[in-house]
């Protein structure tokens, strides 16, 4: 076990980018047990008392904090919008949990943004992380930022915990939007293969990280749900399945703007053509 005395964010790297700078920080994780890496774009700003909105960006399967700041080109909208944007990584790193390595889709890389029940996965607690722990760290770290103005997007398995932590604290998010998103994992295969192995058997508890289940349990959803999904995306019908998530947001009355993307596949490229849209959707929420 690693020594937590460095819970303060360390800086990593800096570089200037439309007006901003993208700074990638290091610090000990208490509540994932190992050190992490986050990194972050800091909008150009007006004066040294201006605070800055966040937009949480979470990542899809095998990617890192790095994936969306070096290939989402979302800087250039965030920097003209004034808004920080705030990349965590996917999963604890470093703790040699036997087979936490052995596929591409559990284990590192996948924590799937939830917190664990089962005790050999009980580090991985990426809800808590991203919902708890990093917002205060940036709060006491970064008075640029104004953490009580916040929203939250993501990619695929990213998309995923977006969409969840936003129904489960509609009291600390302004907005949510997402891109290819698994909305109904009890019901897709890289679900069911997470939960059963981080959350046991319990399909109850499955259901309580599920965006699809999560809808008739939200109330006083104002804010439209903004989702882009690619028509050609190869994991769209057996993996992503929209229109589930559709369906049941129909059925209470949920806003929902869903997008099918013609041509369009699971990869940045589709991200970073869409981008623009989903920054001015949050940056209109934060700003009210």
């Amino acid at each position: 076990m690693e020594t937590n005395n460095n819970t303060k964010p360390t800086e990593m790297s800096s570089t200037k980018m439309f007006g901003g700078y993208n700074k990638r920080f290091k610090h000990f994780s208490q509540t994932l047990d190992c050190s992490m890496t986050f990194s972050v774009f800091f909008p150009p700003s007006p004066s040294s008392s201006h605070k800055s909105p966040v937009l949480y960006w979470l990542s899809g399967l095998t990617c890192t904090d790095e994936n969306f700041i070096t290939k989402s080109g979302a800087q250039r909208a965030a920097s003209a919008e004034g808004i920080a944007l705030i990349a965590p990584d996917t999963s604890p790193r470093g703790l040699n949990v036997p087979g936490e390595a052995d596929s591409w889709d559990f284990g590192v890389g996948a924590g799937f943004y939830l917190n664990a029940t089962q005790e050999k996965w009980k580090n991985w607690r990426m809800y808590d992380y991203v919902v708890k722990e990093l917002p205060q760290l940036l709060s006491e770290n970064f008075p640029q930022l104004d953490t009580s103005r916040a929203s939250i997007s993501g990619h695929s398995m990213g998309g995923h915990g977006a969409l969840t932590i936003y129904l489960k604290n509609l009291d600390k998010y302004k907005s949510v939007s997402a891109f290819a998103p698994v909305v109904n994992p009890v019901n897709c295969p890289w679900g069911q293969k997470a939960f059963s192995n981080y959350l046991g058997d319990d399909k109850a508890h499955w259901e309580e990280y599920d965006a699809t289940c999560l809808i008739s349990k939200s109330h006083d959803l104002a804010a439209t749900i903004l989702i882009d999904q690619g028509e050609d995306d190869s994991f769209l019908k057996g993996q992503l399945m929209p229109h589930k998530f559709e369906e049941e947001c129909r059925n209470y009355n949920v806003p929902l703007l869903l997008r099918l993307q013609p041509g369009y596949d699971h990869s940045y490229y589709f991200i970073a053509t869409f981008i623009d849209d989903h920054i001015s959707h949050h940056a209109q929420a934060l700003k009210l």
